[in-house]
Parts: C-alpha cells; structure tokens; sequence
C-alpha cells in the first residue's frame, strides 16, 4: 500500500491539471450509459456520441431495442466497428433487462455482469456514472497511467483495480477514474508521453527511471 500522503499529494494533482474530468459518454439515465459504455469497446468516445442520440431518439428504452432485429440495430451502430457483435450483445442484454429486471437496468454488479456485452469494466462505469456507487473502471489509459505514476504496480487490469482500490480513498474513486482517463488522453499518452508538459513528474515513478 502507498503512502496516503504521496497518494494524497498525486491526487490532489490530477485535480488540479484536469478540474473539468468528467464522462465522456453522454447519456441521460442508466440504460443510455450501459449502451455507450458497450458500444465504446475499441471505439471513441466520441464516435459513440455521433451514433447513440438516433439510436435513443428512435428506441429510447430496452424494451424497444430488444423488439429489433441485428439488421436494424446494426444500421444505427455501424461505424463504431465490431457492430455485429455489438448488435448481438445488445440485443441480448435489452432482452435480459426486459425479462429480469422489469425493463430496467440493474444497479448490482452481479446483475450488470450477468448481461451479454457487460464485464468487470462496463459494470464499474454504470455503477459509478448511473448510480453514484463508488468503482475504478480500469480502461487502457486508467491501467497505463496508474502503473507509470506508481499509483498501482500491477500487470494485469484486475490488479490494477485492485491496488487502486486499496491505495485510493473510496470516496475518490470514481473521480480519480475520469482524472487518469484524461491525464492519459491529454498528456500520458502510451507511445510518447508529454514529461515535459506534465505537472505529476515529481510523483512519477516512469519519469525518473526515463529521465
């Protein structure tokens, strides 16, 4: 476990280089998020956010989405790639949700990881964005960015969590999320990192052994 004062100190950091992080994704209630958050795989955030208002516009709940056909759903979803399966996972989920859960997405890990489409990370960002529930979504810019400071020392996603978990404030989970996520987008990024630019290199582990 970090020492609370320099995890402390390295938060306080990314909140002050990145003051605006926040959801990318927009949505306006749990089952537009669970949707983004399963197109969004090997996807941006962006594109996603081109694709979904026609998609919500037309079918704006699970119960209307699970009355499509693949051939349908895949002609909204389309160019976030992997659309086929997409479509399937989708399908699949809006059909659970209708017949398990009243049409409404669940608010319990086990629930949201019991849908097609929905692992581990998935469900982290609906509990933490939909409901408020503290989680650590490890996506590719939260595993590489908490590894290079130091705030994890993990090589695996599930790790990474884990550690995070144990060496960040519950309460400054979620935030923290959307903070590596920007750092990593902004300044960290995976072939050429901006030290130069970057506020944390007092902290940074990967900085003094490259440097």
């Amino acid at each position: 476990m970090q020492d609370p004062k320099w995890t402390e100190a390295v938060l306080a950091a990314l909140d002050k280089a990145h003051p605006d992080a926040k959801p990318e994704l927009d949505f306006t209630n749990p089952f537009e998020l669970l949707i983004a958050t399963i197109l969004s795989a090997q996807c941006t955030d962006k594109q996603v956010n081109k694709v979904t208002p026609a998609l919500f516009r037309d079918r704006p709940n699970a119960a209307s989405v699970a009355k499509m056909t693949e051939e349908e759903l895949a002609g909204y979803i389309k160019s976030c790639g992997f659309f086929n399966t997409k479509a399937k996972h989708i399908l699949s989920a809006c059909r659970d949700i209708v017949e398990r859960f009243g049409g409404e997405v669940p608010s319990d890990r086990e629930s949201l990881q019991s849908l097609a489409g929905v692992g581990r990370k998935t469900a982290n960002v609906v509990l933490s964005n939909a409901f408020g529930e503290p989680a650590i979504a490890v996506d590719t810019h939260v595993f590489r960015v908490s590894n290079r400071i130091g705030l994890a020392e993990a090589k695996t996603v599930e790790k990474t969590e884990q550690q995070l978990m144990e060496n960040i404030p519950r309460d400054k989970w979620s935030i923290a999320h959307h903070w590596l996520i920007f750092h990593g987008r902004r300044v960290c990024s995976a072939q050429k990192p901006k030290c130069e630019s970057c506020t944390l290199t007092e902290y940074c582990r990967y900085y003094k052994e490259n440097h």
